[in-house]
């Protein structure tokens, strides 16, 4: 997808030719057997995204796994154990495009038991489409998967009531679980809320406006997906820029290169301009931004989430892990950590383990000090201080780490307020974590010294 060159010319009224064309992504989440597989299929199939070896795949697979019909759901359900049982077991990456815009798609698991591979799936979605089987309505997955859209503080929200031809296209059903969803959608933090009745199977309003809901009058899925708002969902305020790499060319040949010294990484939120002052933590250095580079060049300006080459005015001693910071709207730093975790692990959490944490660009070691709650998926009631975090629950915690994390709450950056935790010994990945906002951020006055 090319990007534009400034900040500005997300700004400008452009013609629809000239305007680049925007990413969405996007995943499917809801209980087993509420059809996102066949969901995804079928929006590739009816938006003609599909290549002719893929139908064909998919007409060589019908006799196996379809009963003579093609299964669209083959489409992302590609382990053999995930076809035998007809179940979505990891997350499956799918990409398409329309003229309006383009598309990655995530299709995540319905088990309670692969809570965690949703969670993931979801953890960079711009929108998260729920699917709700019009027989069962609403149930606890419906309720665990809205939670945790709400939880990663995904910015758009589609329930897709799905299977609706097997309930006779009633409206009053349709109504029925709309009501069930609005009891419990103000508590939590979800701004944007659309209801789209469906039949992932047959079509209906997926691409194609469906003859059988004459009482619906909204977008079709397709149809929302291409003109939803996302544009303002870019965090553009503070900027943040976690260094991911010292870029020392060094290159004898070149005199442009041979004391080059650039800060690589991508830009977690804000704009950076060309003269623009910044602070290097958790040192507290400051310095001006002298050059921007980026795949296409120098520019004068650069903007989440692009990936950039900074060089300084000055050769300050910088390196992986660190974080370059605009001066205004600083972040918190701190060893002392308030936040909430998915657990994702078999063997509980408890309090006094320790884990390998990471955040942006670098890994320290960090014990758990307490275990504040646990949620209640059914009804969102809290349990305090619980023994354990078992298997997909999710709860608030205590951390200490080894070293000062520089960090926003996650309510406000999603980049700079996430982490993992990795167990040590196996480094699996045991939790996600969502960091609270900072008592106290970084003093402006923070280590001043002229430079």
């Amino acid at each position: 997808m090319p990007n534009p060159t400034s900040i500005s010319d997300l700004r400008s009224p452009i013609s629809q030719s000239h305007a680049p064309v925007e990413l969405l992504r996007f995943n499917t989440c809801g209980s087993v057997d509420d059809g996102k597989s066949t969901l995804i299929g079928r929006l590739l199939y009816d938006s003609k995204s599909l290549m002719e070896d893929q139908i064909e795949a998919l007409e060589r697979s019908a006799d196996l796994t379809g009963g003579g019909q093609i299964n669209l759901a083959n489409l992302t359900d590609g382990l053999r154990a995930e076809r035998e049982q007809g179940i979505t077991i990891d997350v499956a990456y799918r990409y398409f495009a329309t003229p309006r815009r383009k598309f990655i798609v995530a299709d995540t698991p319905g088990h309670v038991q692969y809570t965690r591979n949703m969670v993931t799936g979801a953890s960079t979605a711009n929108l998260s489409i729920v699917l709700v089987d019009a027989r069962q309505g609403v149930i606890e997955q419906s309720r665990r998967h809205t939670y945790i859209a709400s939880l990663l503080r995904i910015p758009h929200l589609v329930i897709a009531i799905n299977k609706m031809d097997l309930v006779d296209w009633s409206e009053q059903r349709y109504l029925e679980i709309r009501t069930e969803f609005e009891k419990f959608l103000p508590l939590l933090d979800i701004r944007d809320v659309k209801f789209i009745p469906l039949s992932a199977l047959n079509g209906d309003n997926v691409v194609d406006p469906s003859q059988h809901t004459p009482w619906y009058v909204g977008p079709t899925l397709l149809g929302h997906l291409e003109t939803v708002h996302i544009a303002s969902d870019l965090n553009l305020h503070g900027f943040r820029l976690p260094v991911q790499w010292v870029n020392r060319p060094n290159n004898p040949t070149n005199k442009a290169l041979h004391d080059f010294r650039g800060l690589s990484g991508q830009l977690a939120s804000g704009i950076v301009k060309v003269g623009q002052k910044v602070m290097i933590l958790p040192s507290g250095q400051r310095s001006t931004v002298k050059v921007i580079w980026t795949y296409d060049g120098t520019r004068q300006e650069a903007f989440c989430p692009q990936s950039v080459t900074l060089q300084l005015e000055h050769d300050l001693d910088v390196s992986r892990g660190d974080m370059i910071v605009g001066l205004d709207a600083l972040p918190g730093m701190g060893t002392d950590l308030h936040a909430k975790v998915c657990w994702m692990n078999s063997k509980p959490l408890q309090k006094g383990r320790k884990y390998f944490l990471k955040h942006t660009t670098q890994t320290v070691q960090a014990v758990i000090t307490a275990i504040e709650s646990k949620i209640n998926i059914n009804n969102y009631d809290v349990q305090a201080e619980p023994a354990e975090l078992a298997l997909n629950d999710i709860g608030e915690i205590r951390i200490k780490t080894a070293k000062p994390l520089i960090y926003d709450g996650y309510n406000t950056n999603r980049m700079t307020g996430s982490f993992i935790l990795i167990e040590q010994g196996t480094n699996a990945t045991v939790a996600a974590g969502m960091l609270l906002p900072p008592l106290e951020t970084v003093k402006p006055e923070y280590n001043d010294f002229a430079i």
